[in-house]
């Protein structure tokens, strides 16, 4: 009968070890659980940061590319208006 007591014993002391193991397994699981709610958070955060700044970069091209259309049109104005200065010399050169 001492056989099965301490059989009984080890087996006894198997499980409060395993029942130990999964406390501590259990608290590791919910911390991760935590730091993973962290960092999709953050990720998220950074998701949203990057959809904002990558709506700004739109509103810069457009806004630049509108910039540079209108200096192109000032430029062109400012041609047309050189070739009528001189087209208006010819037709005087032309009178005379």
């Amino acid at each position: 009968m001492s056989q099965v007591a301490e059989q009984l014993d080890k087996v006894i002391d198997k499980t409060l070890r395993l029942v130990e193991l999964c406390a501590a397994l259990q608290e590791e699981n919910d911390l991760l659980k935590l730091e993973n709610d962290a960092l999709n958070v953050a990720l998220d955060a950074s998701k949203n940061k990057t959809k904002e700044l990558d709506e700004k970069l739109r509103v810069l091209k457009v806004a630049k590319s509108f910039s540079e259309t209108n200096e192109k049109s000032v430029d062109i104005k400012q041609k047309i208006n050189e070739f009528v200065q001189e087209i208006d010399k010819c037709i005087v050169l032309l009178k005379k």
